[in-house]
């Protein structure tokens, strides 16, 4: 394992060390829980802007959307136990 050396104010220390003493760790553990949970936070986001340019080049490249009133009223209903028909893309208006 290796070792890392972060230079923080006093402020911010202290800071630390109540946040840690309240979740029950030290503030190595509460430093490192930290660290974990804002890469995760980056890779989900990485995952979700990867998925989103997925979408809009097919978008851009079909010129087919579904309008938002049709995909509310689709989603509205699936929320509430309907079996609505799904929305069909159209070409968008220019």
């Amino acid at each position: 394992m290796s070792t890392t050396t972060i230079r923080i104010d006093e402020r911010l220390k202290a800071r630390l060390v109540s946040a840690a003493e309240r979740a029950g760790t030290t503030a190595h553990g509460f430093i490192l829980d930290a660290i974990e949970q804002t890469i995760a936070q980056s890779e989900l986001d990485q995952a979700f802007h990867s998925v989103a340019e997925k979408r809009w080049a097919t978008l851009l490249a079909s010129g087919k959307s579904i309008g938002w009133d049709e995909a509310s009223a689709y989603v509205t209903a699936r929320a509430r136990g309907k079996a609505p028909r799904k929305p069909a893309a159209r070409r968008l208006k220019r």
